[in-house]
């Protein structure tokens, strides 16, 4: 009878430790789940670092995914492909001055995520136009959640940018922005981590 019931309570808590075991992988892919950076990034000619096979803000966006486990979506356009840094800054003033919305490639649902990163270069004086397109079609996605602004920039800072995404997300929960110089991000990774601690954000 007493072995009997000891290979009962000897199955029940091996069962009890596999549940933990799921529950807990469960937890931290939740965990992983709910902070998302949402970016663009133009490779390509950029001032001050010449022809870069990956962009400034991507190299800032990986460094936060692969400190806090967040996952990624990039904001994707082929109108800038190939273009020069001259020919390209005075298409970006164009839109700017016009307020195009030009479009881009797949989406995200913003459901699942609590923390929002929203990253890109500063192009004449806030974000390239094509981020307020995906501003303007999540409008009311960020309700409520946390939003943390940064940029990468050879002079600018955050520029209009903080303000800019309040006004595209209202109801949001707007944090202090975070700017780092393009000629920066491929030597200042301490930086990117400073910044993320400094925001009470734990980091690997």
């Amino acid at each position: 009878m007493r072995f009997i019931k000891s290979i009962i309570t000897l199955a029940a808590l091996i069962t009890s430790v596999s549940c933990s075991g799921s529950k807990s992988q469960e937890n931290t892919m939740e965990q992983k789940s709910k902070t998302i950076v949402v970016f663009f990034s133009h490779a390509g000619d950029n001032y001050a670092v010449g022809n870069i096979e990956v962009g400034n803000t991507k190299i800032v966006a990986d460094y936060i995914s692969e400190m806090t486990g967040a996952d990624q979506f990039e904001i994707v356009t082929h109108k800038y492909d190939g273009m020069a840094y001259t020919p390209l800054i005075h298409l970006a003033q164009e839109e700017t001055r016009n307020g195009e919305l030009p479009p881009y490639e797949g989406d995200v649902d913003l459901t699942p995520y609590d923390t929002i990163f929203i990253g890109g270069p500063i192009w004449w004086g806030t974000y390239p136009q094509v981020m307020f397109t995906f501003f303007k079609n999540h409008r009311d996605d960020l309700k409520g959640k946390t939003v943390i602004p940064f940029t990468t920039h050879e002079g600018s800072g955050l520029a209009s940018t903080v303000e800019d995404v309040k006004a595209a997300f209202p109801g949001a929960n707007v944090q202090k922005g975070f700017s780092i110089y393009g000629h920066e991000v491929r030597t200042e990774r301490a930086k990117v981590k400073k910044w993320l601690k400094g925001l009470g954000i734990k980091v690997s």
